[in-house]
């Protein structure tokens, strides 16, 4: 199983069997769903979760690189809102991967872009 919420729990450091911030980290993956859907990424009309069952596959069935870059994409944005980094050096560095990964998503969206997965 490769569900969207335990993964992306994971990656924050908190085990699937906590639950107590599951609502807060639930809203952000959504908040990210919705900058991902402005980006031309993912099901047309968008996409969103309400608990652990939707899984990556739901979301992405038929391009690995871009799903790879999508969960990296979504640890670095929940990541800043649910948990910023104390340090300013650390957050900025994460913005601007966080940058970063929207640039090459869309280029790998664009359709003017020949770009083989």
């Amino acid at each position: 199983m490769d569900s969207i919420l335990t993964s992306v729990k994971k990656l924050l450091g908190i085990t699937e069997e906590y639950e107590q911030f599951d609502q807060d980290i639930i809203l952000h993956i959504n908040s990210v769903f919705l900058t991902l859907a402005e980006l031309g990424i993912g099901p047309v009309g968008g996409f969103s979760i309400e608990d652990s069952t939707p899984e990556w596959s739901e979301y992405i069935s038929d391009n690995d690189l871009l799903l790879n870059a999508v969960k990296s994409y979504m640890y670095l944005k929940v990541r800043l809102l649910f948990d910023p980094p104390s340090s300013s050096a650390v957050m900025e560095l994460m913005k601007e991967q966080a940058k970063e990964f929207e640039w090459r998503m869309n280029v790998m969206v664009d359709p003017k872009t020949t770009f083989e997965s």
